[in-house]
């Protein structure tokens, strides 16, 4: 018997069935004619700094929409459609703008003109936004554009260090995720106007494309920065991951320096001169996360208490779902977490961690090459063949789910992952491909802005009930009148807060010993 089922087989099924997961959606707004809508986030949507369910990612433009925690896929997709509907009615009552469906930016004004999320005049507030004004100096707006889906999931009794194995695991495999479930080869060629790529024209139409690309986001021209390649964080233990963050929270970085904290006019032009500003600029494929208390550094939350789930950060938005997502693709994400929690991880090392980068980089722009040949200590092994070796490994995992909560839901999603890899054709990138030459004349703007007014059509014709209405209405207003709250409490001066708050000494300590979530 392998150690992966024995491990399998002493979870209990109460313990399965208390997997947990909540799910966070980001969208650009955009106008009919597919550019990016420069307008502010509308007020019926309530406030961006306290409305639990609807908020702003890096541009006032970019809504991010944020579920609840879920013990069922269903439970979770229902809310993230009523919270997409509230938006859609308020969208619609204010005038046509959509949601884009494509994790790849719609038409982009020039990079200064990209408006950043607006959050008050609290410290708070004024921090977020000094934040992203950072990240607009280090890597430009048009980068921040990009938009996903982030799946949290969390499953009882599992401690920090079987966490952070779970995590070097994901990490090994994640190429398999981008293979199956990326949907973005293709993109407007206004994203890498005068940027250097390795990306090649389709038809007249503006698009920029790989033939065999899976996901364009989470490759060279996605979340990268020069600055950021400089750390190899290592996730081996909590300990590790700690001292690496904090290395680079506190580090100065000398092009950071150059830009300085306030121009000569006093605007702030970044929270700090660090390598990082905070914690979340960290980019990665997964992230270990505990829920924070008011004012505190996330790396302090992980540091006392320990991990309490993890954020997966890499799949595409997909462009055929109404809502992005499906609950058989959630179910592959559970069954492939568990899978990578229950398998041997041994330490990652410098040589690995640069070989991930390099299956990375390979997947997103070549996935479906036929014979793509990825790293595999230090070897070179097949994408397709490595995969269906993972996906036979996952069998009886998901044979156990559905055993804990009846049915065959589990098994159906692994059979499906199983055909997707015998069938590139059937892949989600590769259908957003067939879709442009069938029915756009191979634009990728003409395709998603279809794809998108479908969706908006679909969404104002389920329109939400009287009660769920109501509630959304009043989360509007309490979330306004939470604002003002923070706005009206605030007496400190923003650079005291500013300091403060990047302050070491925020960051906590290392933990003393291994801390159970």
């Amino acid at each position: 018997m392998s150690k992966l089922t024995e491990r399998l087989n002493a979870l209990s099924p109460a313990r399965l069935k208390g997997i947990r997961r909540g799910i966070e959606k980001e969208s650009l707004r955009a106008q009919p004619d597919g550019k990016l809508a420069l307008t502010p986030h509308p007020a019926a949507l309530g406030s961006a700094l306290t409305h639990p369910n609807i908020t702003t990612d890096f541009s006032e433009s970019q809504v991010e929409l944020i579920t609840g925690v879920h013990a069922s896929p269903e439970a979770a997709l229902e809310e993230l459609l009523q919270v997409h509907q509230f938006t859609y009615r308020v969208l619609a009552e204010a005038g046509d703008e959509r949601l884009w469906v494509s994790s790849m930016p719609c038409g982009l004004p020039p990079d200064e003109t990209i408006p950043i999320g607006r959050y008050g005049s609290s410290n708070v507030g004024r921090a977020k936004s000094v934040y992203r004004m950072g990240l607009s100096h280090r890597y430009g707006r048009r980068m921040q554009t990009i938009s996903g889906i982030h799946y949290n999931w969390s499953l009882p009794e599992v401690s920090s260090e079987q966490y952070f194995g779970l995590i070097r695991n994901f990490r090994r495999h994640a190429f398999l995720l981008l293979y199956l479930f990326g949907a973005s080869p293709a993109l407007c060629s206004t994203f890498v106007a005068g940027r250097p790529h390795e990306l090649q024209p389709l038809g007249d139409g503006g698009t920029m494309y790989m033939p065999h690309g899976t996901s364009l986001r989470m490759g060279r021209l996605g979340y990268q920065s020069e600055a950021q390649a400089s750390l190899a964080v290592s996730y081996n233990s909590l300990d590790g991951y700690g001292a690496s963050l904090q290395d680079a929270l506190t580090r100065p970085w000398p092009a950071y320096e150059a830009i300085g904290i306030q121009n000569l006019g006093g605007d702030y032009n970044q929270l700090a001169t660090s390598l990082l500003q905070i914690e979340n600029e960290f980019y990665g494929t997964i992230r270990p996360k505990r829920v924070i208390f008011s004012g505190e550094r996330p790396l302090h939350a992980l540091r006392e208490r320990g991990v309490e789930y993890v954020e997966v950060r890499l799949m595409d938005l997909d462009p055929f779902e109404t809502v992005g997502i499906t609950a058989q693709t959630m179910r592959f994400i559970d069954v492939f977490l568990l899978h990578c929690l229950l398998s041997d991880s041994p330490n990652d090392t410098p040589q690995e961690i640069a070989e991930l980068a390099h299956n990375q980089h390979l997947t997103a722009a070549r996935g479906r090459e036929p014979g793509l040949q990825l790293q595999r200590g230090g070897r070179e092994t097949g994408l397709v063949d490595w995969g269906r070796e993972l996906v036979e490994q996952c069998g009886p995992i998901a044979a156990a789910l559905d055993a804990a909560h009846g049915g065959d839901d589990y098994a159906q999603a692994v059979r499906a992952a199983a055909a997707a890899l015998a069938d590139a054709d059937s892949l989600p990138s590769a259908r957003v491909l067939a879709a442009m030459a069938r029915d756009h004349g191979n634009s990728f703007t003409g395709f998603v802005r279809a794809q998108s007014e479908q969706t908006r059509q679909t969404l104002l014709g389920q329109p939400l009930e009287p009660h769920q209405l109501a509630h959304f209405e009043q989360m509007t207003q309490d979330s306004i009148e939470a604002q003002k709250a923070i706005e009206a409490a605030d007496t400190m001066p923003f650079e005291v807060y500013r300091a403060q708050y990047v302050s070491p000494a925020r960051l906590g300590i290392r933990s003393r010993a291994p801390v159970t979530a």
